[in-house]
């Protein structure tokens, strides 16, 4: 697969820099395209689940503790099936991510959810499988599709950073909306996810130099 996906991001990287010229520069800036997904599906739902509306520092505390108290560290359905909502509570989950997780756990036991069959499926129907799990949202499913299975046309019109990457590498006075985005991404087609990695590390280079800009200011 690592081979695969890495002709893809070559020849990605190489379609959006003839289409878009705006796009082009932003590659140029950055450099080379480093996404590299991870197969593990279960694993990254639970990470979603919680990592949601809290800082990454405090989302990695709590995924460790989970980690830590399972067997060999492995993040598996089976191995959380025991975990009732008071031993995930206990591990600093918050009681709707407990539920989240305990109501994820459930859709895989009872067959309404196969994540062995995910990566057969088309994007559409894998968001469609994945968001009839409370606590799954369309974003949380599109970042499975990106950095799990490593679909190559995922545009994240929900996605604040990539909103404010495209803000920036395109000049624009204002965020984009939703419709927009979906507008200027037609010319990414089928490459999306490739655009949209970009424009995050756009944003991210846009943070850095504020960041030097204000030291700066401030000696």
């Amino acid at each position: 697969m690592q081979n695969t996906f890495a002709t893809v991001v070559t020849t990605a990287t190489a379609y959006l820099s003839d289409v878009d010229p705006v796009m082009r520069a932003a590659i140029e800036r950055v450099g080379p395209c480093t996404l590299q997904p991870d197969p593990d599906i279960f694993k990254a739902l639970v990470d979603a689940i919680i990592s949601q509306q809290i800082s990454v520092k405090a989302a990695d505390a709590i995924m460790a503790r989970v980690c830590t108290a399972l067997p060999e560290g492995k993040v598996t359905p089976e191995n959380l099936q025991p975990f009732d909502f008071e031993r995930l509570r206990a591990l600093g989950l918050s009681t709707p991510k407990a539920n989240y997780i305990r109501n994820l756990i459930e859709h895989i036991y009872s067959g309404q959810l196969n994540l062995e069959l995910l990566p057969d499926l088309e994007d559409e129907e894998i968001i469609t499988q994945l968001t009839a799990v409370k606590g799954i949202g369309r974003w949380t499913a599109e970042m499975c599709l990106i950095f799990t299975l490593g679909r190559p046309d995922v545009l994240p019109v929900d996605d604040l950073g990539f909103l404010e990457g495209v803000r920036a590498a395109y000049q624009l006075p204002a965020r984009p909306t939703k419709q927009e985005l979906r507008e200027r991404g037609e010319l990414w087609r089928p490459y999306r996810t490739f655009a949209t990695w970009y424009m995050w590390a756009v944003r991210r280079l846009m943070l850095k130099d504020e960041r030097v800009k204000t030291r700066i200011v401030s000696l």
